[in-house]
């Protein structure tokens, strides 16, 4: 099941700024782009489904379709280290509060992508660490996913006071039309709204990507979904790596790691992970397992300290910290986007490193 929806979710970028970055990647084709766009048409698409494969709800008590008539309803599909879904979140959380007096509910599904993610202690920090403050459904078990037939991350799904599914949006972008379809059914219900649209100042992860400059694809570095790794891989099994002359987006491991199938295990202390890469941001999903002691890093990038690069989770000196398993920024270049290569070493074992994402 996981495999399939991500490899969907490689596959699919759901804006028209997205489209253009992935274009030059290689990663779109035209049956991607007219299914874009067909996310963007306001029909009738059936029935708001059931919430009942959530596995626990946080911030309300369980949601029915039948206890929301007569209220607009958004549903939103996210998972917390989903960075497509981190550039929607300021607008989804502005439509949230603006709306809700005016007969919106906004309901985010959890459906994880990784393991960790099923964790619901990881869910509620956030949930809180993220300011998500509306209705969440646990969704640990995929049963809403099923329910909807979704395939993405981030994925909007909007319904009118009778419980029809009026429009969806999968990726991220069209928020000005989106705002739009929740004013027009909000009138249609007999609310007033004014016709202004939300403004919102994102941070940090939340900033859009620079697809005007972005060259390298996300990347797992578990052998099942890992690609452009730079040297052969011991499945499962302990073995000492070292980096070789990197190409545009291959990326190496040197030091002593187990590459499982969905992550790359730190084995023993001074591990290292470089990757080359052409982008603004570079994030990496990672950490240590829960009740593991934090363990320090350091990033460079062309072998120098990041200095007004650093990303958020380090500082100018590329010093950070990987604790809980979530997403990192690493990297946010202030200057010119050229080819670099990247490097962040470890300075004890047990950090787990999933994905690479760029921006």
């Amino acid at each position: 099941m996981h495999d399939s929806i991500n490899q969907e979710r490689r596959r699919f970028i759901g804006s028209a700024a997205a489209a253009l970055g992935a274009a030059r990647l290689g990663v779109i084709g035209s049956a991607m782009q007219q299914m874009a766009c067909a996310a963007l048409t306001e029909r009738d698409e059936g029935v708001l489904p059931s919430f009942t494969g959530a596995t626990q709800w946080l911030n309300s008590p369980p949601l029915t379709p039948a206890g929301l008539r007569g209220k607009v309803v958004l549903v939103d599909f996210w998972t917390y280290t989903c960075v497509n879904w981190l550039r929607t979140l300021p607008y989804v959380r502005a439509w949230a509060q603006k709306y809700r007096d005016h007969g919106l509910v906004v309901i985010g599904a959890h459906t994880p992508e990784f393991p960790f993610e099923k964790d619901i202690d990881n869910v509620r920090w956030a949930a809180k660490e993220m300011d998500v403050r509306y209705p969440i459904a646990v969704d640990s078990d995929y049963g809403v996913w099923r329910a909807f037939d979704n395939n993405y991350w981030p994925a909007v799904y909007i319904a009118d006071i009778n419980g029809r599914i009026r429009y969806h949006h999968f990726g991220e972008g069209s928020y000005d039309e989106t705002e739009k379809v929740i004013q027009r059914l909000l009138s249609e219900s007999g609310q007033k709204t004014d016709n202004q649209l939300v403004k919102v100042t994102p941070r940090g992860l939340e900033i859009a990507a620079d697809y005007g400059t972005l060259r390298s694809p996300e990347s797992y570095l578990g052998y099942e979904k890992a690609e452009a790794f730079a040297s052969d891989v011991l499945q499962d099994a302990p073995r000492t790596y070292s980096v070789p002359r990197l190409s545009l987006n291959q990326w190496g491991l040197a030091g002593n790691w187990t590459v499982k199938g969905g992550r790359a295990v730190l084995n023993d202390v001074n591990g290292k992970i470089a990757y080359r890469f052409h982008a603004r941001d570079v994030n990496l999903i990672m950490g240590v397992p829960p009740g593991s002691q934090p363990v320090q890093f350091i990033v460079k990038v062309d072998g120098k300290p990041p200095g007004a690069a650093h990303g958020t989770d380090v500082d100018d000196q590329g010093n950070g910290t990987a604790g809980r398993q979530r997403t990192y920024q690493l990297v946010r270049e202030q200057t010119r986007i050229t080819d670099r290569e990247f490097e962040i070493k470890f300075a004890e074992p047990g950090v787990e490193a999933f994905c690479f994402t760029f921006g």
